[in-house]
């Protein structure tokens, strides 16, 4: 009967009828041989596993490209690099697990005649079906912060890049101003509309990737150039933690499986995009590490060391459009979750969808605002939302799922003979979940908390430009004063004048009420 079943999903229909994950208002009208049919088809409609290995590779690395890097000067060389393997395998491993028990549920909901045509699956729906209400509940809520905040670092990113070719403007204001740019992804109904958009994202991070390499290698290494990590454990499991991070983007794989038009060929898919990924990073991250050592750990961005060139300039154009793309990316199963809660999930009307995802947009934009800190971020969202969204929870989901022997034999999917089968399958599932508790959740935790604390000890909340240089200060020559020494008896010579002040951040109006209510 499961296998029935499928060979039912197997069988499904491509393009020319309304496929998984395929609204009904993205349908073509009219001939489908017309030019304009077959742009749009070319451009909007994807649901291949082309389309879905370019939507993971593209997904998966983008700003965070930019802070290996600093992870390698906290890790060392041979730890930054061996930390990647093991979590790019680690994560293509949990993403296979996620993919199965999307592939369960769907087959099960098939059976009960189920209609997925204006209807996007989703994880929490996906243990819902499968574990209950209390597992979604869970699965939800860490799968719609970590989202949040992984929104919340694309945001960042814009801001702390652009001002690397404009710093007329602080970093804040850039915020502001990309945040209204990444409000425009409320226009793309689903993942099903991101084929141009994750073909063109994996270009520019494959540029960026190879301009920083190359770069690097032909600047070379700074004078007295040091590679002294790891020195201290909270660096060490900080860095860890990032690259824990770096390979977890399949947050967003039962929507991305959703909207293949065959989404049993996902399985591998994900392992392949991360192979591609690795080719990127690891020279990247080695090559920087290598010219500049200790200095990345005061840099958590990678572009702020290398001298401005039309190359560096064009690395980070395209890393701003990307990040747009990935801002969309992670926010877009928060739309979906939005429009379920207020009945809009099933609308026709995408001006009208589109206005009702605003409000989500919203807090994102303010907790870029409050937390500006690049890079540190990214191990504090790893250790704390990642290890458990999509680490120890689809582990954890796929071992209960199958704990019976009457599920392992009637499931969709027999796990791979190279895994051991289904004691294998065990022993990994086991050793994902202690290995991610203790040294991801536990130790990166502890370090990635500490750094952040840090963070706001030394830069504060609100801090209008994190990481920027200081500007030096204003002398004023002693010709510039009429009459002479006057009113300075002393002269003008060694006389400095400060910049002036910068206008008090929202922080201040906080503190400012926070000593004024004492009698609350």
């Amino acid at each position: 009967m499961a296998a029935a079943a499928n060979d039912s999903l197997a069988n499904e229909k491509a393009p020319g009828t309304i496929g998984v994950g395929r609204y009904e208002e993205m349908e073509q009208d009219g001939d489908s041989s017309t030019a304009k049919s077959r742009l749009s088809g070319l451009l909007w409609h994807g649901g291949s596993a082309y389309d879905a290995w370019f939507s993971c590779a593209s997904n998966q690395v983008a700003q965070v490209l930019l802070t290996l890097p600093y992870s390698f000067s906290q890790l060392g060389m041979l730890s930054g690099i061996l930390f990647q393997l093991f979590y790019g395998l680690m994560g293509s491993w949990t993403a296979y697990l996620i993919s199965i028990l999307y592939l369960e549920y769907r087959t099960r909901k098939e059976r009960e005649k189920a209609d997925f045509r204006n209807h996007v699956i989703q994880w929490f729906e996906v243990l819902d079906g499968l574990l209950g209400r209390h597992w979604r509940n869970v699965g939800l809520a860490f799968n719609c912060t970590f989202l949040l905040f992984g929104s919340v670092i694309q945001l960042i990113a814009c801001a702390s890049n652009i001002y690397y070719i404009n710093d007329r403007l602080d970093k804040r204001t850039w915020t502001y101003i990309f945040g209204a740019c990444c409000a425009t992804t409320v226009f793309i109904p689903s993942f099903h509309n991101y084929r141009i958009w994750s073909f063109l994202g994996l270009v520019m991070t494959t540029y960026t990737a190879w301009y920083l390499a190359v770069a690097s290698l032909i600047h070379g290494q700074v004078d007295g150039v040091k590679h002294s990590g790891p020195t201290k454990m909270v660096l060490y499991f900080t860095g860890a933690t990032n690259i824990l991070y770096t390979f977890g983007g399949h947050a967003v794989t039962v929507e991305v499986m959703h909207a293949m038009w065959r989404p049993q060929k996902f399985k591998a898919i994900y392992l392949l995009a991360t192979l591609y990924v690795l080719t990127l990073t690891l020279p990247s991250a080695a090559s920087v590490y290598w010219a500049f050592g200790d200095q990345l750990l005061t840099h958590s961005n990678a572009l702020s060391l290398l001298p401005r060139t039309p190359f560096r300039d064009a690395a980070v154009v395209l890393m701003l459009v990307h990040q747009i793309i990935t801002f969309g990316f992670a926010c877009t199963p928060l739309y979906f979750v939005w429009e379920k809660l207020i009945g809009l999930h099933d609308c026709r009307s995408l001006c009208r969808r589109a206005a009702a995802r605003l409000p989500v947009v919203v807090p994102i934009w303010f907790l870029a605002i409050v937390f500006p800190f690049f890079g540190p971020i990214n191990s504090a969202v790893g250790s704390l939302l990642v290890s458990f969204t999509v680490y120890i929870i689809p582990a954890l989901a796929h071992m209960v799922t199958y704990r019976s022997a009457h599920a392992r034999e009637n499931a969709v999917e027999q796990p791979p003979r190279f895994a051991g089968r289904w004691t294998g399958t065990y022993v990994i599932n086991t050793f994902v979940v202690v290995w991610v508790l203790v040294v991801g959740f536990g130790f990166g935790g502890w370090a990635s908390i500490t750094n952040f604390v840090r963070q706001i000890d030394t830069f504060g909340l609100f801090t209008k430009c994190y990481q920027c240089p200081v500007p030096a200060p204003l002398t004023m020559p002693l010709s510039a004063a009429p009459g002479g020494s006057w009113p300075f008896p002393g002269g003008l010579d060694n006389f400095t004048m400060l910049p002036p002040a910068p206008a008090p951040s929202p922080a201040h109006f906080f503190r400012h009420h926070r000593h004024h209510s004492h009698g609350l």
